[in-house]
C-alpha cells in the first residue's frame, strides 16, 4: 500500500505540473464589480457576464476568465453571512464556465478597502480590520472549494497605499491561514503591493516570497500597463505615453527575474493595449512571447458586457473582433513550457531518496552510475543535469530554496525540496 500511495502521489505531481506547463491565457470578464453605489442593484450598478461571453471567448480559446467582485456585495455585513443572491450568482458563472471546460479566477476587486457609510476604509484602520477579510475568505473557500473549475483565489485585487501598521505581507498571510482552514487544494492567488506593479515588485513586495502556506501552493500576481504612469488609462498617444516596442519586456522583467531566482510561480492578472495605434498591437505581441518564453501566463484587461467604448475592451462590436483579439489568439497557453508527461512514470518501489529535503547533495539508489539526473522546477523548466556517481549527485548548494523534480532516463520521476 505504501509503494502504491506513493506512485499516486507522484502521479497527482505530475498531472499538476502538466497543467501549470500548459497553463492556459485568458481575460478579465468585469461587470460584477461595477459601481460606485455599494451595494447597489443587481442588473442597475453592476452586473456578471453572461453565458453569450462565455461562448465567445471559449471560441476564441481564451478559457481562463479572471472574475471581479466586490467584498460589499457578497458580505454586506462585516464578519456576518455570505449573501446567499451574490453566491448563487458567483456559482452560477462557475457553473456556466465549468459546462465550457473553463477555468475561473475569483477575484476580490477591493484594494484592501470597504465602503462604510459611503467612506472607503482600509484594511488596518478603526473600522476595517485584518479578521474582518480573513473572515470573509475562511467563509468564502468554505463555499467554493469543492467548485471543480476554480483556477485560484485571487484574494485581493491591487492592494496600494496601506497603513505602516497593517502592511499587505500581514494582510496576505491572515487571508491564507484562513482559507487553509477549509480548503487546502485550490491555489491561492496573491497579488503585489503597491497596485501589483511588476515594475516595483522588488520594492513594494519581495517580502512575498516569505509567505508560508501549508499547502504550498501560492500563485504571485503582478499587473502591467504600457504607459506613462503604467496606470492603463492611455491618456495620451503612443508617442506621447513614451512607449516603445520593448517597453513591457522591461516593465516585467523585475518580477520574472524575482520569480525565476525564488523558484516561484507567477500570473499577470492585468495588461491591455488600445487599439487606435498599430503599435501598441506590437508591445502586445512582444510583451506575451516574453510571458510564454518564461512559463507565465495571464489574463488580458478586459471584457465584459458593460464597457461600451472604453480603449481598452475586447468585447466585440456587432459581432466584429476587436484588433487587440489577433493578437491574444497567438499566444492561448504557455506551450513552450516543458512538460513532464503522466506517462514517464514508472514502478519506482525499488528506488530510494534522500535525504529528502536535501542541502547540496542527494543520494538515490537503485539507479546505476552514470546516469544522466535532469532537474527541473516547479514549471517544468530544466534547471540543470548532474552525473550520478556513487550513488550520488553534488553541488546542488546553488539551487534556490523550493520544490524541484528529478528524472532519470526519462523514466523516473520524484519530488525533492531544498
Amino acid at each position: 500500500m505504501k509503494n502504491r500511495n506513493h506512485n499516486l502521489a507522484l502521479l497527482f505531481l505530475l498531472i499538476s505540473l502538466n497543467i501549470f506547463a500548459q497553463s492556459p491565457f485568458g481575460v478579465n470578464l468585469a461587470g460584477a464589480e461595477f459601481g460606485s453605489n455599494i451595494p447597489g442593484t443587481f442588473n442597475s450598478d453592476y452586473t456578471y457576464p453572461t453565458d453569450s461571453e462565455l461562448d465567445y471567448y471559449q471560441s476564441k480559446n481564451l478559457n481562463l476568465i479572471r472574475l471581479p467582485f466586490r467584498w460589499e456585495r457578497i458580505q454586506p455585513i462585516l464578519n456576518g453571512s455570505l449573501d446567499s443572491n451574490e453566491l448563487m450568482r458567483i456559482k452560477s458563472f462557475l457553473q456556466l464556465a465549468n459546462n465550457r471546460n473553463m477555468k475561473v479566477i475569483i477575484d476580490l476587486h477591493n484594494y484592501c478597502r470597504y465602503k462604510i457609510n459611503d467612506v472607503y476604509e482600509i484594511i488596518g484602520s478603526n473600522n476595517l480590520s485584518v479578521a474582518n477579510i480573513t473572515d470573509l475568505w475562511t467563509k468564502l473557500s468554505l463555499e467554493l472549494k469543492d467548485e471543480p473549475n476554480i483556477w485560484g483565489y485571487g484574494i485581493m485585487n491591487e492592494p496600494h497605499d496601506l497603513l505602516p501598521s497593517t502592511p499587505w505581507f500581514d494582510i496576505a498571510q491572515s487571508i491564507i491561514n484562513g482559507i487553509r482552514t477549509n480548503d487546502q487544494n485550490t491555489t491561492i492567488i496573491v497579488g503585489g503591493d503597491s497596485w501589483s506593479s511588476a515594475e516595483r515588485w522588488l520594492t513594494y513586495s519581495d517580502n512575498l516570497k516569505n509567505l508560508v502556506d501549508s499547502s504550498n501552493n501560492i500563485v504571485y500576481e503582478a499587473h502591467v500597463y504600457f504607459d506613462h504612469d503604467a496606470s492603463g488609462l492611455y491618456n495620451d498617444n503612443y508617442d506621447n505615453e513614451g512607449a516603445y516596442p520593448n517597453i513591457g519586456i522591461d516593465r516585467v522583467t523585475p518580477f520574472v527575474n524575482w520569480l525565476n531566482s525564488n523558484n516561484l510561480k507567477g500570473f499577470i492578472g492585468e495588461y491591455g493595449v488600445p487599439a487606435d495605434d498599430n503599435r501598441w498591437l506590437v508591445v502586445l505581441d512582444n510583451f506575451l512571447n516574453h510571458l510564454k518564453q518564461n512559463c507565465i501566463n495571464g489574463t488580458y484587461w478586459a471584457g465584459g458586457p458593460w464597457w461600451g467604448n472604453y480603449i481598452l475592451s475586447i468585447e466585440p462590436n456587432n459581432n466584429v473582433d476587436k484588433p487587440q483579439m489577433s493578437i491574444l489568439q497567438n499566444h492561448i497557453t504557455t506551450t513552450n513550457c516543458s512538460s513532464l508527461g503522466i506517462n514517464e512514470i514508472i514502478n519506482s518501489s525499488e528506488i530510494h531518496l534522500y535525504p529528502n529535503p536535501f542541502i547540496d547533495s542527494i543520494h538515490i539508489k537503485g539507479i546505476n552510475d552514470g546516469t544522466i539526473i535532469y532537474i527541473y522546477d516547479i514549471k517544468g523548466r530544466l534547471i540543470t543535469t548532474k552525473l550520478l556517481e556513487n550513488s550520488k549527485i553534488q553541488n546542488l548548494n546553488k539551487l534556490k530554496s523550493g520544490i524541484y523534480i528529478i528524472k532519470s532516463n526519462k523514466q523516473y520521476i520524484a519530488k525533492i525540496i531544498k
